[in-house]
């Protein structure tokens, strides 16, 4: 038997169809809205700890997870199984000593080794690989050709056991001008210097890009010429240290390529203090900027 269906019928279905190819529709283009593009690749992104300290370590590792983020740094041992159990790690693991406190004085040099000799191991056991380490700060009577000989001799002290475990030492070049007066090896020559007489593959230079752009300037030539002797790069929007955006007069991207032109391998370092109410906005954008 025929079927008819009224008018107001078949109009009803036509509308419900529509409504739920529109809904569909609807749903589609939020969830496209809302996956943002991933990231390219060539950049390794990792975020310095301390610079979100207000925000609980757990919920930055599901952030940095959401966005592309691969490590969280300058993390001490009982931080580092967290960050692992999220699926991170860490590019840059903390030593437990001070800035103005380096190997640059002999008189530092048994509580250093004492010190990276309980650490080394620990980084090794975790998988992880980079160790911060820093020169110390300059004194009177205490000249930058001695400071780096003496370096020299402390770090001689500690390089085999970073060898055996496969641990790279990492100095970080910090300004003397503005955050930390007296810092010796606040210059890439210096570091380089350092890493060509001490002659191994496992110490390496931090190239803090806010704090070679206030001492040095001339940030791409200079990467260029000096990544082999760069284990690790780290951010900041100068002046401020803050947000790496427009305010600001380093062009990360610019720099981003350069790296990247280079070969490197090795993590950035997102290390700025974010100015905005949502820091963890802020992040993501550096991560954008970053991006290359």
């Amino acid at each position: 038997m025929r079927q008819f269906v009224s008018r107001r019928t078949a109009m009803g279905g036509m509308a419900a169809g529509l409504a739920a190819t529109t809904g569909l529709r609807g749903l589609r283009r939020a969830a496209a809205e809302d996956t943002k593009p991933g990231l390219k690749g060539n950049i390794r992104h990792s975020v310095s700890r301390w610079c979100y300290g207000k925000i609980p370590l757990d919920e930055l590792c599901r952030f940095s997870k959401k966005i592309g983020i691969e490590s969280i740094e300058l993390l001490g041992p009982n931080e580092w199984a967290s960050v692992l159990e999220h699926g991170l790690t860490c590019a840059m693991c903390s030593s437990g000593t001070r800035i103005e406190k380096g190997f640059n004085k002999i008189e530092n040099h048994d509580e250093l080794v004492a010190q990276y000799e309980k650490m080394i191991p620990l980084v090794a056991e975790s998988k992880l690989t980079n160790l911060i380490c820093f020169s110390g700060n300059r004194e009177p009577g205490l000249d930058d050709e001695q400071g780096l000989q003496n370096c020299v001799v402390g770090l001689k002290r500690v390089l085999p056991l970073a060898e055996k475990h496969k641990v790279v030492l990492v100095m970080e070049l910090l300004n003397s001008k503005v955050n930390h007066p007296n810092y010796m090896c606040d210059h890439t020559a210096w570091g380089v210097q350092l890493c060509k007489a001490l002659g191994s593959e496992n110490f390496k230079l931090l190239y803090d890009i806010y704090h070679m752009q206030i001492m040095e300037g001339d940030l791409i030539r200079t990467i260029r010429d000096n990544i082999q002797y760069i284990a690790h790069f780290h951010t900041g929007g100068n002046p401020g240290r803050n947000e790496i955006d427009e305010t600001q007069e380093i062009y990360y991207p610019a720099v981003m390529r350069a790296i990247v032109e280079t070969g490197y391998k090795g993590f950035v370092g997102q290390e700025f203090v974010p100015k905005n109410p949502n820091p963890l906005e802020s992040l993501e954008k550096a991560i954008r900027i970053c991006d290359v």
